[in-house]
């Protein structure tokens, strides 16, 4: 029976799954096509980039030049396009076993089965890591294969060790909205509350980097966490921002499974 739920949410997260795919294949592999453009003109670039303040450039991710890959990877992708995938993906997940089905009445059904409460959000939980891994893979592949065509140089290890930060940002997103799913049984309250802080979070991300004093509120905030451009230029670990999100998913997931055992199906 867990197997069997756990094909059926493949099964309906393959739309979702698929159009997102499509989304940051194509996106990444545009991007990457542009990759040596932007390096024969680099001098011009950078003379535009000095025109605006370090504090604002370093608010998107240009810390440094735009030539390098781990820079250009988290200004286009990183700091850009894979946020709202993730959370997209994460939220629309994590919310439907849950809140939504409750809301319309489904979850009575695969509960009445010899199913347990824990091996059936366990299942939709592991639907949420799989499809959420598929698309960092899909994120960063797209993004080496048209970068191999067009002679980009990129290193493969290094991306793909940055496709995993990728991917437990978008997991700690993930496992929170479960939580909040289970506490609120209400897919709109969950999602507009996780969208909520995601936004703050993104915001705080920015001030800390503007201004020097409001530092201390990166450390509050996801997006200090999920940086991969030291990762994909030096080949720098940030363990401590791996931990955090690795911490972070697990208690939310553990969370809810724990609260979904005993929580009355009635919001």
């Amino acid at each position: 029976m867990t197997a069997l739920s756990f094909r059926l949410e493949l099964r309906r997260s393959r739309i979702l799954a698929v159009g997102l795919a499509v989304v940051v294949l194509v996106y990444g592999g545009l991007i990457a096509a542009l990759y040596p453009i932007l390096l024969a003109n680099t001098a011009q670039i950078e003379d535009y980039m000095k025109l605006f303040p370090k504090g604002f450039m370093a608010a998107f991710g240009i810390t440094g030049s735009l030539a390098d890959p781990g820079i250009f990877f988290t200004t286009y992708i990183g700091s850009f396009l894979w946020p709202i995938v993730a959370a997209i993906g994460a939220i629309v997940l994590a919310t439907r076993p849950t809140a939504s089905d409750a809301e319309r009445g489904w979850a009575d059904l695969p509960l009445a089965t010899p199913l347990t409460r824990g091996r059936y959000l366990g299942a939709a939980i592991l639907g949420q890591v799989v499809v959420l891994a598929a698309l960092a893979l899909a994120t960063v592949g797209g993004v080496l294969a048209v970068g191999t065509l067009v002679g980009a140089g990129f290193d493969v290890a290094r991306f793909t060790a940055a496709g995993v930060v990728l991917w437990l940002f978008a997991c700690a997103i993930a496992g929170m909205t479960s939580l909040l799913a289970v506490i609120t049984l209400s897919r709109s309250v969950a999602a507009g509350v996780a969208a909520g802080v995601l936004i703050a979070m993104y915001l705080f991300n920015i001030v800390a980097q503007v201004q020097p004093d409001f530092a201390w509120l990166g450390d509050l905030s996801a997006f200090r966490y999920a940086g991969v451009g030291a990762l994909i230029d030096r080949g720098t670990v940030d363990w401590v921002g791996i931990g955090v999100l690795a911490i972070v998913a697990v208690a939310g997931w553990t969370a809810s499974l724990v609260l979904f055992r005993r929580r009355d199906l009635l919001p």
